[in-house]
């Protein structure tokens, strides 16, 4: 590899870190902040209500499963360490579990409105240091753009997905109970709808809108 593309690796790997450990950190103890509010402690009593992203890590999912499936030129997939939440500690378990799996991507679109709020302010930046304000540019698009996708790409339907938690919680309880039954199945489903384009297909119009829409808005 040429210098040069080493050089500007390590530059783009450098600007990911700080976006990209602290999304997921954000999603998994928003989950955790929401079932307190509803009367689960359980994240907090286990210390997993906090933004450290070392406590969210999980070795497989969050570093070795995406490594493999990039270096096999497969779409990289993962996931963090589960906040654990009770449902049964809740006032409305059915109802307030609507909200705690809701509250993941949530946080994750509001980080992506703080990061488009960076992007937007360093653009205006008039800073001698040209190195300096690239690399901000790079962490706030990369902040916004991971963000974005970590709220859609978990909206979808399919449990163990935030979305198939959340369709658990507006089912009625028969086909709830069929839905938990093929639960088992949803990572292999993930993983064959994204090795076969789908959910490319699927989530990156819906990424582009929301982008959009937030840089819209903070007026970049």
């Amino acid at each position: 590899m040429p210098e040069t593309d080493t050089a500007a690796t390590i530059q783009l790997l450098a600007a990911a870190v700080i976006p990209v450990l602290f999304a997921i950190a954000l999603h998994e103890t928003a989950h955790g902040w929401a079932a307190r509010y509803f009367g689960d402690r359980t994240a907090e009593m286990l210390g997993r209500l906090t933004l450290n992203p070392i406590k969210h890590i999980d070795p497989i999912g969050t570093v070795a499963m995406p490594l493999v499936l990039s270096l096999l030129g497969l779409p990289a997939f993962g996931w963090a360490k589960p906040v654990p939440v009770v449902a049964a500690n809740m006032r409305d378990p059915k109802r307030n579990m609507i909200a705690v799996a809701a509250a993941g991507p949530a946080s994750n679109l509001l980080m992506a409105l703080l990061w488009a709020m960076v992007y937007r302010l360093t653009l205006g930046w008039e800073q001698p240091q040209f190195g300096l304000r690239q690399f901000l540019l790079s962490m706030s698009q990369i902040g916004l753009q991971f963000n974005v996708l970590l709220a859609v790409f978990n909206l979808i339907p399919i449990p163990p997905l935030d979305g198939g938690r959340v369709l658990r919680g507006l089912l009625p309880e028969r086909y709830g109970q069929k839905l938990d039954a093929g639960e088992r199945w949803g990572l292999i489903l993930v993983m064959l709808l994204l090795t076969f384009g789908v959910l490319g297909w699927l989530v990156l119009p819906v990424m582009s809108w929301f982008i959009d829409l937030i840089l819209l808005l903070v007026g970049a």
